[in-house]
């Protein structure tokens, strides 16, 4: 049996679509629905139970012999977000409580962390696991801080030699896009915001540049597919021996412009682009540059190609963008 956190999410409906590829189906989905269509992120994939999150710790409590791992995807994800006692009780007070449940089990943990963590970049984008790195990132956001503070946890517990899982993966996902992303609103990925209108013959707005080393358009991203974090995420699953904080994209940066015109040729179309002011309340906390350094994942063994962001865009776009049901 294999539980998932945020499993109706984007990332974690992913995994659980790539676990039933495999055969599994004795899943157990954590995760709340609400009101929306985040339901249909689920809808076809094969499960033994739906759990909410608060109900997790009781239905943990005699699940320690039956439980083979843990993926933990949830988390409050927006980087927006301003409640930071919610984002301290969601993302931070529950993870280190799903980390010391695995710990005291034997369970293997793979969890999400984010290349957020990195701030502004001005630190570089090294996945390196020791306290004195991880204490030369600074954050920008309540988001990006939950994830870097549990990380500093994880890895204090490393060299003091405190308790944790046999096997113990944060993953740095850098900017992910596929399907199974309607749910995020303003979270999503661009080229999925602005479909509806590459599909309908429209004019897309990008953000102009307010920094003299990068054009409009220019910005730079780690633009991975949501496919390569799945393979990323199964592999580990087969190699319980390897344990570390792992950098998840391709280790190519390119531009937000290189992106939509991506989109713009899935569909048949010349790239119809209008740059627009940022908005002032972003511009200190933009990020214009990050690409994931994948030494280290490299080294502990993983070998699978990362998919070319053009060939990764036409698979997102004529398999299920341009779909009636555009769901995995």
């Amino acid at each position: 049996m294999i539980l998932i956190t945020g499993a109706a999410g984007f990332i974690g409906s992913n995994l659980a679509a790539g676990l039933n590829d495999r055969g599994l189906t004795d899943l157990v989905l954590c995760d709340r629905l609400r009101h929306g269509e985040k339901w249909k992120n689920i809808r076809a994939r094969e499960f033994d139970d739906l759990i909410a999150p608060e109900a997790l710790p009781a239905w943990l409590a005699d699940r320690r012999e039956r439980l083979r791992a843990v993926f933990h995807m949830g988390a409050i994800s927006a980087t927006t977000v301003t409640d930071g006692d919610a984002v301290a009780r969601e993302n931070l007070r529950f993870s280190i409580d799903l980390l010391d449940w695995c710990a005291a089990a034997g369970v293997p943990f793979i969890y999400a962390s984010s290349a957020a963590t990195y701030g502004d970049g001005s630190q570089g984008f090294d996945d390196r696991f020791t306290p004195e790195a991880l204490a030369e990132l600074t954050p920008l956001n309540l988001y990006a801080f939950s994830k870097h503070a549990f990380d500093r946890i994880v890895c204090r517990r490393r060299v003091d030699g405190g308790p944790l899982p046999p096997q113990c993966v944060g993953l740095k996902f850098f900017n992910v896009f596929g399907p199974n992303e309607f749910h995020k609103g303003s979270m999503q990925s661009v080229l999925t915001k602005l479909w509806p209108t590459i599909a309908g013959g429209g004019t897309v707005k990008l953000f102009k540049s307010h920094h003299p080393d990068y054009p409009d358009g220019g910005q730079k991203r780690d633009f991975v597919s949501v496919r390569d974090a799945e393979r990323v995420m199964l592999w580990l699953l087969d190699h319980p021996e390897v344990s570390g904080l792992f950098n998840v994209g391709t280790g190519t940066a390119r531009t937000f412009k290189d992106f939509i015109s991506a989109g713009f040729a899935a569909a048949g179309r010349a790239p119809a682009i209008e740059y627009v002011d940022m908005p002032p309340e972003i511009r200190d906390k933009y990020q214009y540059f990050t690409e994931a350094r994948l030494d280290r994942l490299r080294a502990a063994g993983y070998a699978e190609p990362m998919t070319r962001l053009e060939e990764a865009v036409t698979d997102y776009v004529r398999g299920y963008l341009s779909r009636e049901n555009p769901y995995r």
